[in-house]
């Protein structure tokens, strides 16, 4: 589908990378990996045509649509919501607007024997064939289900993007960038603006697209879950490989090993040659051996060895001044900012040694409520105490902006460092991979994520015993956050953590705040026993949940007051009732399922067809192949719908009966 061909980019004569080839292929679900600076971000932008190469190129079969997703880009806000993302569909609105044009035309004309009428219809049923083939009669239904999936809510759908915050306005650009389902999607870290539920709504989205994915991420779930095969940029070379992200450390763990073995030896070969020409070199009866060991040095091609993973460093927080017992407490705290409510009824306790976890959609109070731990902000109901002798450590999403920009990197740990700490700052430096002429640079002209670490690193100098984490690990690559994670598994002071990395998360906290609907609940236990109990598996089942959830709650509570208990042949009755109920929607969701798998191969089947109608002998001329294809893919919108309701009511019926 896409060859990356011999691809050289330079800057200043320095080779970002040199002389990379590979294919993508169709349905590919790829990681592109690497070290910060290695050029991940650049090969996007190269494979898309917004950045030249120095040499190589990059080809594509005509028909292959590219849909890129940087980390930052500018967003458009003079409209709607639902009116910016329905941009989307430009192909399918000017389609709209052509046949309300063309049917207008024949509508008033009476010529029916003039070639010209005959030309009108011929182009009114090419442009009403292309409508149904891009799917332009179901596009709004397509527009809501994307929307609702990356978090928004129907009351939102008329609000303008002005409105919106810098992370809402990406996804409204990513939710575009979705529904224009080009050929291949390259998305350079899409999570960064998403929260868990999203990710996951975001993961099952990719994992079923019919095209092909290159993904930049620094969240190893995102990628176990989404990718099949693994590309790592790494001094300027590529390496491909077939499996997804968690093998692909095994192997090029094993890759380095070898890597470092061969590295030795070459090492001590050259260095007995050396030896040899510096023994020999003034020695006339030698001079020919010697002239051949000089030569076979110049020859040589030196083995690199790949930058050691500094995640190994034993980098700790400094120890915490003991606190009280009762580090945080909360009771019926709420929120609001004018007419507008963010929480309310918050009761909770946090007590010195504990590591918690905020989590929840966008704008549900998480970040509300750590600037309110840390007393920038004041609750407008109930009471929040922070307990005795806490001294707290804040990093804020925004962190990396706080920062001097006229400082330079050491500058900046080098003004807040006290005691021994000041002889360590170039180790603790080094573990956030700034090293070498790195600690030099001013603030100013650092990326984002080096700004995120030396925000991070800073936090590290002070000796606090309650650290709050608004999304740290935004911007930070693998090697980073295992630092992180590692150093904060280790500290034995308390941690409230807002975070939407599963992988971080996991291992680290041991319970969980969900903000939701106004509402703070509490969940003991790691991030993945919250998403178990949450059964998080998708967005739609979830808000489909919390729809009944009332309903079911009101009807329990009926059932309760002053209903007879039902006699156990009476309840053995209604469960096998109930038994049989969930065999038939567990047999409709299967005849569903195959109806689909059956549509979507014909549908397949059909693009081939198409894309070559010679070799298949097919008349595209007449239009019966298109309206057939159009026939299909209305069908498989109807039974998609179908399935999604089936499945719903089959998820209700299998709850009821727990």
């Amino acid at each position: 589908m896409i060859s990356i061909d011999n691809l050289t980019v330079s800057f200043g004569g320095w080779d970002l990378f040199s002389d990379i080839s590979f294919l993508i292929n169709p349905k590919d679900r790829i990681g592109l990996v690497g070290k910060n600076g290695a050029g991940k971000s650049t090969l996007l932008k190269v494979i898309t045509g917004e950045q030249p190469a120095t040499r190589g190129g990059v080809s594509r079969n005509g028909d292959c649509t590219i849909g890129y997703l940087p980390q930052q880009m500018k967003v458009a806000d003079t409209t709607t919501l639902f009116a910016e993302t329905e941009k989307a569909f430009d192909e399918v609105l000017s389609l709209e607007r052509q046949i309300a044009e063309l049917t207008e035309q024949i509508t008033v004309r009476t010529d029916y024997e003039s070639p010209a009428y005959e030309q009108l219809l011929h182009r009114l049923n090419d442009c009403t064939d292309r409508y149904h083939i891009l799917g332009g009669e179901s596009r709004q239904a397509e527009i809501e289900r994307t929307l609702l999936g990356l978090g928004f809510e129907r009351k939102d759908f008329d609000r303008p993007t002005s409105q919106f915050s810098g992370g809402w306005r990406m996804r409204i650009e990513l939710a575009k960038l979705l529904l224009k389902r080009p050929s291949l999607f390259l998305l350079d870290e899409p999570t960064n603006h998403l929260d868990i539920e999203s990710i996951q709504w975001l993961e099952n989205y990719l994992k079923e697209y019919n095209g092909a994915v290159m993904v930049i991420s620094h969240d190893r779930a995102f990628l176990d879950n989404v990718t099949n095969r693994t590309i790592e940029l790494s001094l300027g070379k590529v390496y491909d490989y077939k499996v997804p992200y968690s093998r692909y450390v095994e192997l090029r763990r094993e890759r380095r090993a070898q890597q470092m073995a061969a590295y030795a030896n070459q090492q001590k070969m050259i260095e007995q040659t050396e030896e040899f020409i510096e023994r020999f070199r003034y020695k006339p009866t030698k001079s020919n051996q010697v002239q051949s060991r000089i030569k076979q040095l110049e020859k040589i091609e030196r083995i690199e060895v790949d930058e050691e993973d500094v995640s190994t460093l034993n980098i700790k927080f400094p120890p915490a001044p003991r606190s009280g017992q009762i580090v945080v407490e909360a009771k019926e705290v709420g929120k609001s900012f004018g007419d507008k409510r963010v929480f309310s009824g918050a009761s909770l306790v946090i007590e010195r040694g504990e590591k918690v976890a905020l989590v929840g959609r966008n704008g549900e109070g998480k970040t509300t409520f750590a600037r309110m731990v840390i007393g920038q902000l004041e609750p407008t109901e109930g009471e929040l105490r922070v307990g005795h002798n806490v001294h707290i450590g804040y990093f804020a999403q925004n962190q990396d902006d706080l920062m001097e920009g006229d400082f330079t990197v050491f500058d900046t740990l080098d003004r807040v460092a006290v005691g021994d700490v000041r002889t360590r700052l170039r180790d603790i430096l080094g573990a956030f991979l700034f090293r070498g002429e790195d600690i030099d640079k001013k603030v100013r002209v650092l990326s984002g994520g080096e700004r995120s670490r030396l925000a991070m690193a800073r936090l590290m100098l002070e000796p606090y015993n309650l650290l709050v984490l608004d999304e740290p690990t935004n911007h930070m690559d693998m090697r980073s956050k295992d630092i992180l994670k590692n150093a904060l598994q280790k500290y034995d002071g308390t941690v409230i953590v807002v975070s939407h990395d599963r992988e971080f998360l996991d291992g680290l906290v041991d319970k969980v705040y969900e903000f939701r609907n106004g509402q703070v609940k509490e969940y003991l236990g790691g991030i993945y026993d919250f998403l178990q109990a949450r059964q998080l598996s998708s967005m739609r089942e979830l808000e489909q949940k919390e729809k009944n959830t009332p309903s079911t709650t009101n009807t329990s509570a009926a059932s309760g007051t002053g209903a007879k208990p039902l006699s156990g042949k009476e309840e053995y009755a209604r469960r096998r009732e109930q038994e049989k109920q969930l065999r038939k929607a567990e047999r409709e969701v299967e005849k569903a399922e195959e109806q689909i798998m059956s549509l979507e191969k014909q549908i397949a089947e059909m693009d081939r067809q198409m894309a070559d109608p010679q070799t298949y002998g097919i008349d595209l001329s007449d239009g019966t192949i298109y309206a057939q294809y159009n026939h299909l893919k209305e069908e498989l919108t109807r039974l998609t719908y179908r399935w999604e309701e089936l499945s719903i009511e089959l998820d209700n019926l299998r709850e009821s009966q727990q």
